[in-house]
């Protein structure tokens, strides 16, 4: 007899059964289930005890089971209503995927919509199961080179099993490199909307409640992304398989030293904008999501500034923290840290508003160790030493509601990788900023991956509220991703990975980045300059000596 906890709830079989036998999963609410916390799907048969927790699209891991299902069903359904078509996905603003037809450069989108929701909507209806299957790689090989799919041969070589999975659904065949919900009925909240040369994909987000986000247009940030996937071409790294290329030959030292060179000649465009109109500008305000390289960014343009001759000075937002008797709870009787009411606002005001008119200030010291402040430091400062500030505020207009806008340069700060496995399957940015903070906490602060990742839905909530709202307002975006970064980090966060345990409910995330990572080729850390961003993560940089 097999008995099953689900919730309070218990059941007993004396059969093996699926997950998708158990009443919880006949509405289609849920996707995914935890069965004594490894992640299963519905599919999943057993015939042992087990703790079952099921999973709808309030968990971001069901969320990415969702999206990487969504994008198996668009490809499917181009492949029955134009076969022709090569189609590639990115992910892109407003939390959605970007899709455009690599071999066509001027399709009419509206008809190809039309088309694609009609040929998805019947894929839904007709509910068709997602049937998981293994095949050796010379097998995957055949199937790839008689389908032409060229960019799947390329990255294949570099799997470090003998074994390929596939999933097939009504006769057509691919992989999204995870799980799949069961069938194509799971997959009805979507939205499309025409975006440039293709068209964004929206889906069901965790931190909007298992619902689609409002649409939110970033001009700015598409900028950064369409100049990223530019440069992704130039230096011929726009898929792992290429990436590695690079590393496998003599041109490694080259490749780097260009990834690098891209950073200082963004450096040197801000460097020329902000002296160009420094008879205004004496607030430098920079933010970004975690990770994003925000501290050895503020010390290259700080550097980048002082060789034209200007002068600046740094205040950390940090100081300007109320004493934590003095802030306010929320409903909960609770304090969130990240709340920009933590901050003494009207001060940092009125400091900034004294310094630029040439008056001397008290800059408040705040002690983390006490929660308080500690004394104040004086500060001058004259019309050639800009102020640089950098915080997870910093491009908010509360925060210098005071200061006029035209003596406020703000940056947005934030790694933006253009790369894919393949032509069905992106790079996760997310991920990337997450494996970078896994790698430092580990460095630095002697935490585990276990740690971080228990930290990081809190971190993105924070991100969510307090840094994407305000990312269109910054006068320059600074695209901080190093296409060789990941060849970097992966032989530092594999080992702090490995160590999550079986049974730990991070196991999932931890062995989807692992398996990710084991894509990439090891790049040797001398080849990283002490003064290259990626030094914030890994050590070594020459900012901290």
């Amino acid at each position: 007899m097999i008995t099953i906890k689900v919730g309070n709830k218990e059941y007993q079989f004396d059969k093996e059964l699926r997950l998708s036998d158990l009443p919880e999963t006949s509405n289609k609410e849920f996707i995914v289930g935890r069965v004594n916390n490894r992640m299963r799907e519905l599919s999943y048969k057993f015939n042992y005890d087990a703790e079952i927790e099921f999973l709808s699209m309030t968990n971001p891991e069901a969320v990415h089971i969702y999206e990487q299902s969504l994008r198996y069903l668009i490809a499917m359904a181009f492949k029955n209503i134009y076969p022709n078509y090569r189609i590639k996905f990115k992910y892109s603003i407003s939390r959605s995927i970007f899709c455009y037809i690599v071999n066509d450069d001027n399709p009419n989108i509206e008809e190809v919509l039309t088309r694609l929701r009609n040929e998805i909507e019947r894929l839904v209806k007709l509910d068709i199961p997602f049937e998981r299957i293994t095949m050796s790689t010379q097998d995957a090989i055949d199937f790839y080179m008689e389908n032409n799919y060229q960019d799947r041969i390329d990255i294949i070589e570099y799997r470090p099993d003998n074994k390929v999975h596939f999933y097939i659904c009504d006769g057509y065949m691919n992989y999204m490199y995870g799980y799949m919900v069961p069938s194509t009925g799971y997959l009805s909240k979507y939205l499309f909307r025409p975006y440039e040369v293709g068209f964004l994909i929206q889906y069901p987000r965790a931190e909007a409640n298992s619902e689609i986000p409002v649409f939110k247009d970033a001009v700015q940030y598409v900028k950064t992304l369409r100049k990223a996937s530019i440069w992704a071409d130039v230096v011929e790294a726009s898929t792992i398989a290429d990436l590695n290329r690079h590393v496998e030959k003599d041109s490694i030292v080259e490749f780097v030293h260009m990834c690098e060179a891209n950073h200082n000649a963004m450096l040197t465009e801000l460097g020329d904008l902000i002296k160009d109109d420094i008879d205004n500008i004496r607030l430098i305000a920079i933010a970004g999501p975690s990770s994003s390289g925000k501290t050895t960014f503020s010390n290259r343009l700080r550097i980048e500034l002082m060789t034209r001759g200007l002068k600046p000075v740094t205040i950390s937002l940090d100081n300007y923290y109320l004493n934590r008797e003095d802030i306010e709870v929320d409903e909960n009787g609770e304090i969130d840290l990240e709340h920009i009411n933590t901050l003494d606002i009207a001060l940092f005001n009125q400091n900034m508003l004294d310094l630029i008119a040439g008056k001397e200030v008290k800059i408040p010291n705040f002690d983390f160790k006490t929660k308080s402040r500690k004394g104040f430091t004086k500060l001058k400062v004259s019309k050639d030493n800009p102020i640089i500030i950098e915080g997870i505020h910093a491009l908010n207009d509360k925060l210098s509601e005071m200061i006029p806008k035209r003596q406020i340069y703000k940056i947005y700060i934030s790694p933006q990788l253009q790369m894919n496995l393949d032509d069905h399957n992106p790079i996760s940015i997310t991920n990337l900023r997450l494996l970078r903070r896994i790698v430092r906490d580990k460095k630095f602060r002697n935490a585990p991956a276990i740690r971080t990742l228990s930290m990081w839905d809190s971190v993105r909530r924070g991100e969510f509220m307090w840094i994407y709202p305000y990312q269109e307002k910054a006068d320059y975006v600074y695209n901080s991703g190093l296409q060789y970064e990941l060849c970097i980090m992966k032989k530092y966060a594999l080992p702090t990975l490995k160590e999550i345990p079986y049974d730990s409910e991070y196991y999932v995330t931890a062995n989807r980045l692992i398996k990710f990572l084991k894509y990439f080729v090891d790049i040797d850390d001398s080849y990283v300059p002490c003064n290259s961003l990626l030094r914030e993560f890994i050590g070594g940089s020459c900012f901290t000596l």
